[in-house]
């Protein structure tokens, strides 16, 4: 292994640690409620009942389509307390798939850059 590609790996590995432990740890420190779009979008209503009611931008808000899936919302399964484990499987997902675009996009070594050569 090459001096250069070494040093590729570690800056890959050590990138990946540091990610997963902010993820895992830091978001537990996290706000609850952390949407700051949501709360100018709702100035002008207050919410009673679950309902917005007044005059707001908010009032026309819909849950998205993944809004029922397993990581919705930084929790697993709808459980607020797996908000790290959430995170990490978030940063896990990231990393395998630009790690899988870096491998499959990556100039080989002796091939030529382009059309031109």
């Amino acid at each position: 292994m090459t001096t250069v590609r070494r040093r590729g790996v570690w800056l890959f590995t050590g990138v990946a640690l540091i990610c997963l432990l902010l993820a895992g740890g830091v978001s537990y420190l996290a706000d609850s409620a952390p949407d700051g779009l949501e709360s100018v979008l709702d100035d002008g209503c207050t919410e009673t009942g679950g309902e917005l009611r007044g005059s707001c931008a908010g009032q026309h808000a819909r849950d998205h389509a993944l809004a029922d899936s397993p990581l919705a919302d930084y929790a697993v399964a709808g459980n607020d307390s797996l908000t790290g484990v959430a995170g990490v499987l978030g940063v896990l997902a990231t990393l395998a798939v630009a790690g899988g675009l870096f491998r499959l996009l990556r100039r080989r070594a002796g091939k030529p850059a382009g059309p031109d050569g």
